[in-house]
Order: C-alpha cells, then sequence, then structure tokens
C-alpha cells in the first residue's frame, strides 16, 4: 500500500556532511547532562566519514541532530550513532523539542534515504532523556524498532551517602584501612597524585593511562579491545576529543604513581551534577595494596568537594561497586531501528524483539514502508551483522 501523508513544515531536515558545528550550538543550549554530546565527541567515535541529520525550525534555530557513521558489513548499508564511549551514542535532541517534531523528522524522506535500511541507537540507559521519545517517535514514523537488554547500569548516590556520613565520604573505617595501605605503598617508594583536567591534558598524560592499562590484566591477559589507551589508536581517538576545550574540562584523569612509575587511573566524566566512570585500572603486580581501590576513593572524594552528586559505574563487575554503597540503576539497551518490516522480521530472531507498544505504532504509522523484500543476499548479511554483534557492556 502507497501511503500520501502529510509532513509538518515547522521542522526542515538537512544532511551535512561530517560532525558540523551545529551540533556544539545544540549542545550548548541542552540540559548539563547532555552537553558533552558534542561534534568531537560523536567524530572520535566514528572509524569512517560520517554524516549528520540536522533538524531545524523556520527560524533556522536547530532543534535535532543524529550524527551517523556506517557500520557493520558494507552490504548491508546499516548506519549508527558514534560515541566516545556508552553515554551516549545517541542523537542531541533539544529542550522543548515534541514528538510530533521527532516524528516529522524520521519521516522525512531527507531522514529516511540517510539512515535507511536500519540505523543502531546505543548502548543508551532506558532513563536517557531520549530514549523514550525517540523510540515512540520512530515507531510512529513508520520504522520497526528492535531492542535488546545489555544489563543494568549502576549508580551511587554521592551526595546521600555524604549526608549520612555527616557530610564527608568515605566514613572513617574506610578512609584509616585505605591511608594504610597508601603508607604500605609509601614504605616501598615514593608515591605522588596526578589529577589532570582541562588545559592540562597532554599526550604524556594518555601514554601514562596506557602504560597502567598495559601492566593490568586486561593488558596482560586479553587481546585489549576493552582497554580505552592501550594502543596508540585508541589514545588519539581520545586526544582528538579533548581537542574540544569543552570535553577536556569536562573530563579528568586521577593518576596515582609509585616511584615515578603509573600504577593505577581513573577517567571519568562529568556533566552537570552527574558523573559517568569511564575507566580504571591498576598494575596487576601492586594489587596486594589495593592501588585501584585507593584511587577510585580519591577521585569520588575529589568529585564530592567538586559538587558530584551522583556516580554512574556503567554496567558488569557489582562486587566493588556494591561494596562502596552503588545500587542497580537503569536498564542499558541498544536498538535496531528498521526501514523495511520484513527485514526487521527476520533481523529481531538475533537482535532483539519488537516491544509490543511500539509495534502498534508502527503498523499504525501513515508513514510505514511497504518496500519490496530485500534480496537474500543482503537479508544474510544483515542477520550475519545482528548475531555477530557483541553485546556492549561498557
Amino acid at each position: 500500500m502507497k501511503y500520501e501523508p502529510i509532513l509538518s513544515q515547522a521542522i526542515r531536515v538537512d544532511l551535512e556532511s561530517g560532525f558540523p558545528e551545529a551540533i556544539d550550538r545544540l549542545a550548548e543550549q541542552v540540559g548539563r547532562e547532555q552537553a558533552f554530546l558534542r561534534a568531537a565527541w560523536y567524530r572520535a567515535g566514528a572509524d569512517n566519514d560520517g554524516k549528520t541529520l540536522i533538524a531545524r525550525r523556520r527560524d533556522g534555530a536547530v532543534v535535532a541532530a543524529i550524527p551517523h557513521t556506517r557500520i557493520g558489513p558494507q552490504v548491508v548499508g546499516a548506519k549508527g550513532v558514534p560515541g566516545s564511549y556508552w553515554p551516549f551514542r545517541a542523537p542531541l535532541i533539544g529542550d522543548g523539542v515534541t514528538s510530533e517534531d521527532l516524528v516529522a523528522l524520521l519521516a522525512d524522506p531527507v531522514a529516511t534515504d540517510a539512515l535507511a535500511p536500519m540505523w543502531r541507537i546505543g548502548p543508551i540507559p532506558t532513563d536517557h532523556p531520549s530514549t523514550r521519545v525517540l523510540r515512540e517517535a520512530a515507531a510512529q514514523a513508520g520504522w520497526t524498532v528492535l531492542e535488546r537488554d545489555l544489563g543494568t547500569t549502576w549508580r551511587f548516590d554521592l551526595a546521600a551517602a555524604a549526608r549520612d556520613n555527616g557530610g564527608s565520604w568515605p566514613r572513617k573505617s574506610s578512609r584509616k584501612r585505605l591511608n594504610g595501605y597508601l603508607r604500605r605503598l609509601a614504605d616501598t617508594g615514593t608515591v605522588h597524585w596526578r589529577a589532570v583536567s582541562g588545559a592540562d591534558w597532554t599526550p604524556e598524560v594518555l601514554d601514562q593511562l596506557g602504560r597502567v592499562e598495559a601492566d593490568s590484566w586486561v593488558g596482560r591477559k586479553t587481546d585489549g579491545s576493552g582497554a580505552k589507551f592501550l594502543d596508540p589508536h585508541q589514545r588519539a581517538r581520545w586526544q582528538a576529543v579533548l581537542a574540544d576545550p569543552v570535553l577536556a574540562e569536562a573530563l579528568s584523569a586521577t593518576l596515582l604513581l609509585h616511584a615515578d612509575r603509573p600504577v593505577a587511573f581513573s577517567f571519568d566524566l562529568r556533566a552537570g551534577t552527574t558523573q559517568f566512570a569511564i575507566a580504571g585500572s591498576y598494575a596487576e603486580d601492586m594489587a596486594e595494596y589495593r592501588v585501584g581501590k585507593i584511587v577510585t576513593y580519591r577521585q569520588l572524594e575529589g568529585a564530592l568537594a567538586a559538587g558530584v552528586e551522583l556516580v554512574d559505574l556503567g554496567s558488569g563487575d557489582s562486587g566493588y561497586k556494591r561494596e562502596m554503597g552503588a545500587g542497580p540503576g537503569p536498564a542499558l539497551i541498544d536498538l535496531l531501528i528498521v526501514r523495511q518490516r520484513e527485514a526487521a522480521l527476520v533481523l529481531k530472531q538475533k537482535w532483539g524483539q519488537e516491544p509490543p507498544e511500539l509495534r502498534r505504532l508502527t503498523l499504525a504509522s501513515p508513514y510505514r514502508s511497504d518496500l519490496p523484500l530485500p534480496s537474500l543476499r543482503h537479508l544474510a548479511a544483515a542477520a550475519a551483522m545482528a548475531g555477530t554483534a557483541v553485546a556492549i557492556t561498557e
């Protein structure tokens, strides 16, 4: 069946090469929790040339941006929203944007041509400001939305922990144990700290982070794919992010050095009163001194003094997170948004199911595209991409 819907005239959609400055202008207008979603954040996460869909109102004001890049086998033609780390691989949606605006964006021929046959958003937490409205708008615009669960994030209410402890953190007993570990470490060599943010970032700092990872279990006992700074390519990506002064200020590293050797670090992102723990590592041969725990608690103590109230620790490895007082947070989900419904029915066997409430919206959409069934070659490649995609737990 062919539909001829009337799209809203309030939104104009343009497809621009790369990751334009318009992304930064929009990031400066949204809440502080999303202000790090800047052009450099997306650009560094794209391994090839990217493009960005920009939605503007009649007065030229940018209200939404969907940066995207090619992912998976080239024959599939799939796109994905890039990002330097999981918070967040998602589009940037301006404050005050309505569901109708997003439906108009995602149903616009410029957008459907750019994002078809399928595009990926994620990992993204379910409580991200745009998660629910994006899912629903995509379905209302005629896309089939497939969803898979990647686990649960862990969050630590640092402000509440401090209130429960008379305004400070950690507890005296924890501080006493940490000081004991630090004294034992100092008995074997000079200990000093390095706190890095803003203009203090240098290639040397990234090299030091990479050295810690090389000496960690990730560097010694895995293929290194879970590291952030281990090889030059990984460090170059973060160097590109840090070239943006706003992101350089939002990102910080806390380094512990022993006899001038970096032995542990914490790498974090601050967004308003929320902090995201991006990475932490320690030298495996220094484990008996609990250097990883020393750095984590030192960083959190400084974050509390700087006004951080909530710490998002990501998913996985819940033991040490429970120990410090963290609890389960929102789920992390991965979305595959497919233009051709028959293809989506094949892909869902490998990727994830279509939520019933979104299925109803898609089937009722006047923008639904009833295209011919893709070739078996395309479907096989798409299924292979979905089947081999690793569930990202960052």
